[in-house]
């Protein structure tokens, strides 16, 4: 199968030090993945090489064949993927604005259907839980409803170096099996919803809101 990882973070500047703590999350969840699941394939989507416009227009807002080329080729890898690993940090208790505007530029019917699974982190000792609670509403509108293990990662400039393996003193093959946990949940759900894919469009048999709001109305 075929996850997409998603590090939801732009902040690339100091303070905070070190700058950008989700690079070390992200690559120790992507060191994780091939070292222990190397039979699917996770591909990295960084918030960061998506400058988007200050004027909000999301992908299907365009018409036809006119929508920038990178956004293009993003939602098809959304649509062509199994299942979502969405990294962010915390800020105010929320989940990352970046994240939250890059996800938004794609309509849910291309996430629908499929897991994804909750990684958080901070500098200090929450580990940003607060923003995977609020996580968890977001992701279930958008269709891909996370699954029930999530991963937390506090003080994470003391736990992942740059590259994203453990610091000394901490202990790699501990921090696997705990991200193992929610990575198994994941691939599960995903192999799951991937095989009745194949055998029941769940577009076509639930129907999905192309028109108008008003398809969302009670009569």
């Amino acid at each position: 199968m075929k996850f997409l990882i998603f590090l939801g973070s732009v902040r690339n500047s100091t303070p905070p030090r070190p700058a950008r703590l989700g690079e070390r999350v992200t690559k120790a969840c992507i060191q994780c993945f091939e070292q222990r699941y190397g039979e699917h394939q996770v591909e990295l989507i960084d918030a960061l090489d998506y400058p988007l416009d200050t004027v909000f227009k999301p992908h299907f807002a365009y018409a036809q064949g006119k929508a920038p080329a990178h956004l293009n080729e993003l939602a098809e890898k959304i649509q062509a993927c199994d299942g979502f690993i969405m990294v962010s940090p915390e800020y105010n208790h929320a989940m990352s604005p970046a994240l939250a505007n890059l996800l938004n530029h794609f309509g849910s019917s291309l996430f629908s259907y499929k897991p994804s699974a909750i990684v958080t982190y901070s500098a200090g000792q929450w580990g940003g839980m607060r923003a995977a609670v609020g996580m968890r509403s977001f992701l279930s509108e958008l269709g891909c409803l996370s699954v029930s293990a999530m991963i937390h990662v506090p003080k994470a400039q003391t736990v992942f170096a740059e590259d994203g393996v453990t610091q000394v003193g901490e202990n790699q093959d501990t921090w696997f099996d705990y991200f193992g946990r929610t990575f198994n949940q994941l691939i599960w759900w995903g192999q799951a919803t991937k095989q009745h894919r194949l055998e029941v469009d769940p577009h076509a048999m639930v129907g999905d809101f192309k028109t108008s709001p008003s398809q969302r109305n009670a009569p």
